[in-house]
């Protein structure tokens, strides 16, 4: 296999995580800005539209593309380290990301000096997950670190029927890393810890994508990838169909048949994200994978865009929820609220009142603008990253 060859299989990569982190921004846009976001759930098929669906439903392929993306990088990565070279960055950058999102992200998603609440959220999932991951490189083959993924992404779901003392200490630990949907812990000081994401059902999507990185070794065939990565996403899309419709294992919210056709259709693909249940991770991989083989040799404009974005998620997700949340500020600020109603202590984020907000179609402008506007931030710094190489550069 050639160079070049290898450069474009981790732009392919880049390609794919660069469309799924623009395609995320558009949630975090609908959080502050949509007139619904803290008054509705655009997931409920009883008052939801089809449109407001789509927009919430599509962002579920972001969180656990992202985990399968970053396994599989880590992976790459190791290629050219030692096994205890590759252990020991994961499990540091896992701890790094952890303390990212206890102190810079808290304050992103809050805007709140005295951090009431400290958000356990999406970089707590990812570094938790790296340590996880960190400590079974050390132990295991790659083989072995997929077969037990696939055994957390198949099974963890049994744990759905284990029923214990509510918030006894067993509780809180099962669901704090595996089966928590949100898990709010009080503090000493009178805030509490919120554990948004579980830990193991992610770590098992990671270790899945870094068993996948043997697939993209230097010498595998790029046609048997492309067939492999093909044929395994159609599979899990199938599976993903045919459990859906047996309505049994796989998720704890089962699919009804609604009034209306379309709300029937909505409840069918309403599968839980927190924590990732099976038919969710089957719902959002097997697509995924399809991608993967197509893009492979992916070079238009568009593919270009998003491998800009791509090669800097880490930069690109800290700065976008600061110009969201400073956007939201200054749209508040400007639509007749009070200092004191835009920061009252009953408000989940600093200046996001509960009833501010705009349609749906103002949302998606406002995104395509942010996304817009971090373009050329976005590739300065990627194109200063390559440049400088220095160590520091690798945790950001």
């Amino acid at each position: 296999m050639t160079t070049s060859g290898t450069l474009q299989r981790i732009k392919s990569i880049d390609t794919v995580r660069g469309a799924i982190i623009v395609i995320m921004a558009l949630d975090h846009v609908r959080d502050f800005f949509h007139v619904f976001a803290f008054t509705g759930d655009p997931t409920d098929v009883q008052t939801t539209t089809g449109i407001l669906f789509f927009t919430r439903w599509i962002t579920h392929f972001c969180a656990p593309t992202f985990m399968l993306l970053s396994g599989l990088s880590a992976f790459l990565s190791g290629q050219n380290k030692s096994v205890a070279e590759t252990s020991s960055f994961l499990i540091k950058r896992g701890f790094w990301l952890i303390f990212v999102e206890i102190t810079f992200m808290t304050f992103a998603f809050s805007f709140d000096i005295t951090f009431k609440t400290i958000f356990l959220a999406v970089l707590w999932a990812l570094g938790t997950s790296m340590i996880v991951l960190g400590i079974f490189v050390r132990l295991a083959s790659p083989k072995v670190i997929l077969a037990i993924g696939l055994i957390l992404i198949f099974g963890h779901n049994l744990l759905d029927y284990v029923k214990l003392v509510e918030n006894s200490a067993p509780d809180i630990i099962l669901r704090i890393f595996m089966t928590g949907r949100g898990t709010f812990i009080p503090r000493g000081d009178g805030g509490s810890l919120a554990f948004l994401y579980v830990i193991l059902p992610w770590s098992g999507i990671m270790m899945a994508g870094y068993g996948l990185g043997t697939f993209y070794q230097k010498g595998f065939p790029q046609e048997k990838r492309r067939k492999i990565l093909l044929i395994t996403g159609v599979a899990l899309t199938v599976l993903f169909l045919v459990l859906r419709l047996m309505n049994g294992y796989g998720d704890p919210a089962p699919w009804a048949a609604q009034k209306e056709g379309l709300r029937t259709f909505l409840s069918f693909f309403n599968v839980s994200k927190y924590p990732p249940s099976l038919l969710f991770t089957l719902m959002t991989q097997g697509p995924i994978l399809i991608i993967l083989s197509f893009t492979e040799n992916a070079s238009g404009k568009l593919a270009r865009i998003f491998t800009v974005y791509g090669r800097v998620p880490f930069f690109f997700f800290m700065v976008h929820f600061y110009v969201i949340h400073i956007l939201t500020m200054i749209a508040v600020l400007s639509s007749n609220y009070t200092w004191e109603q835009a920061t009252d202590d009953k408000l989940f984020f600093k200046f996001r009142p509960f009833e501010f907000g705009y349609d749906l179609g103002i949302v998606y402008l406002i995104w395509i603008l942010i996304v817009a506007a971090l373009y050329f931030p976005c590739k300065w710094f990627g194109e200063y990253r390559a440049r400088k190489r220095t160590w520091w550069l690798s945790y950001l």
